[in-house]
């Protein structure tokens, strides 16, 4: 009778302490996202009463030139710059994971510009791009290299923007740094008493004993690009041209500057399909290549299952 009675004490705690966390869980995220669902079905300006309108808002997204553009972006900007920051920062943690005099420094350097306000880095960014006095094209007429738009020529606004990306990535590399480090040291001294060399070594050790790592990290870079915002919002405002029009700002200016709350909320939900899609997609294709180090990969796995059976 002690023992039930100590458990449900227990249980009636852990309820208690845990209560906050529900609470603002039902408040401000699932409340709000049950009303933007609702409200996706309307014509609304946050004024006049709500009109129902069925699927003519999801509709217009994908019949809308503007609405394809935003989508358009969304989706070259993250197959841009995903690959870019998982190749950089990965590379970058290699580096850092050596044991050489002043490392500290480095990896401090490295990590500083992730935190840093968004705000901030955008008006130190915009200040580097800028065609006519900024530091990058200064520094190629002082060389007598061609000069560049940058952020402000269409086709170039995206690619500088990754490349922004990558520069405030500091806690995906501290991140692959802490997995570099767990990795034994007694798989590289096995494998340079086979004769591996330091390329080999990489591929056959390193990069497999890494892929939960780089999956986790891929797939936070990926959720995050889809929802980019405050950079282009200080800093381009989606032009030129509509160029870094992503669906974040394109539903932001639906919502606040055009009063179509409706619409936008439709926006938003097929944002959130978009990434809940390519989200289960790398789930489902991890067993692929993601290997971890107590039972392999799923696939192997699999295999293996197979042919015992």
């Amino acid at each position: 009778m002690r023992k039930n009675s100590v458990s449900y004490q227990n249980l009636k705690w852990g309820y208690i302490f845990i209560a906050p966390c529900i609470i603002g869980l039902l408040v401000f995220n699932l409340g709000p996202m049950l009303f933007s669902l609702m409200a996706s079905f309307t014509e609304w300006d946050m004024i006049t009463p709500m009109k129902f309108v069925g699927l003519k808002n999801f509709k217009q997204i994908f019949t809308t030139a503007i609405a394809a553009k935003s989508i358009q972006v969304t989706f070259y900007y993250a197959l841009l710059s995903v690959p870019l920051i998982t190749l950089c920062t990965f590379l970058t943690a290699i580096l850092l994971n050596s044991s050489i005099k002043g490392i500290s420094i480095f990896r401090t350097i490295i990590y500083i510009p992730s935190i840093v306000p968004i705000v901030a880095s955008s008006a130190l960014w915009l200040y580097i791009f800028n065609p006519m006095f900024g530091l990058l094209n200064s520094i190629a007429r002082a060389l007598s290299l061609p000069t560049s738009n940058y952020i402000f020529s269409p086709t170039g606004a995206v690619p500088w923007l990754s490349v922004m990306a990558v520069w405030m990535a500091g806690n995906t590399v501290v991140i692959y740094l802490a997995g570099l480090q767990g990795i034994s040291k007694d798989l590289y001294e096995a494998a340079d008493l086979d004769g591996a060399n330091a390329f080999q070594s990489l591929i056959h050790i390193t990069v497999p004993m890494m892929t939960p790592i780089i999956f986790y990290n891929m797939l936070m870079a990926l959720i995050s690009s889809m929802q980019t915002f405050t950079q282009v919002y200080m800093m381009t405002n989606g032009g030129p041209a509509n160029a870094t029009l992503f669906m974040s700002l394109y539903l932001y200016n639906e919502a606040f500057k055009y009063q179509h709350m409706g619409y936008a909320s439709a926006v938003s939900w097929i944002l959130f399909i978009f990434i809940a899609i390519i989200t289960a997609v790398v789930f489902a294709t991890s067993g692929n290549w993601v290997f971890y180090e107590n039972a392999g990969s799923k696939k192997k796995k699999k295999k293996e299952a197979l042919n015992n059976g």
